[in-house]
């Protein structure tokens, strides 16, 4: 037990899927793993163990935003012995080939946030997902036939950022898309010696201005949960 997580230990599998939304790490329990069992509710960020074709898997909110999901990564890896943590959520699309219900597998993670500085100071760390578990997920997307787009996102602390040319510097330099956790995930990750990748949904187009209708959402994000546990089994 932590601070922020109520498990006993071996409650917690090695494999965790950390979608931000506390109720999405439910419906993914309910929908996706046999014989869950929910070991946290502190703070309301529910956490579930289960299976998924044999393999233990567990599913733990992670909160909104950097400073939230550190904590739960950390706590996952230092505490609980967490090996490996898949990222799943929702993002706003950056480029003009990057369409609305498409995936994008997060290879590396810019930010403008402070929080990996505090730890390198003036070094530009490139945050960056596990190659082996990234080629595991790109490898089933092409078997499954999605439409998805591997590469650069960034990670950032403000969701209303003020109007500027920002995101579009990001999007002339390959940047596909813009979430809140990843950057942070990937150096804590790395720092345990753990694996991590990020597979988002595009939920809303920064440059067209669309936006996923709600009745869509539960099928779009459906086939990403379903090539992570894929990947992970």
């Amino acid at each position: 037990m932590t601070t922020h997580i109520g498990a006993k230990p071996g409650e917690v599998a090695e494999t965790v899927l950390l979608p931000g939304d506390p109720l999405r790490a439910k419906w993914i329990a309910e929908t996706f793993l046999d014989d869950t069992v929910q070991y946290n509710a502190v703070r309301g960020m529910s956490g579930f163990t289960g299976s998924y074709q044999g393999v233990p898997v567990s599913v733990q909110g992670s909160g909104m935003g950097m400073p939230s999901a550190s904590i739960y990564v950390h706590e996952l890896m230092n505490d609980f012995g967490v090996k490996t943590v898949v990222r799943l959520g929702s993002c706003g699309a950056l480029r003009p080939e990057v369409k609305i219900r498409d995936l994008v597998l997060a290879v590396s993670a810019s930010t403008s946030s402070s929080i990996n500085r505090t730890v390198f100071g003036d070094i530009d760390y490139a945050a960056t997902a596990d190659f082996g578990l990234m080629r595991q997920l790109a490898d089933i997307a092409d078997q499954k036939k999605l439409s998805y787009h591997a590469g650069m996102i960034t990670s950032e602390d403000s969701f209303y950022r003020p109007e500027d040319d920002y995101f579009e510097k990001l999007a002339s330099h390959g940047v596909l898309a813009v979430e809140m956790e990843s950057a942070a995930i990937y150096r804590i990750a790395a720092s345990f010696g753990g694996r991590a990748a990020t597979v988002l949904t595009v939920s809303d187009h920064l440059l067209t201005g669309e936006d996923l209708p709600s009745e869509d959402r539960e099928r779009s994000f459906s086939e990403m949960v379903e090539l992570a546990l894929a990947a992970l089994s």
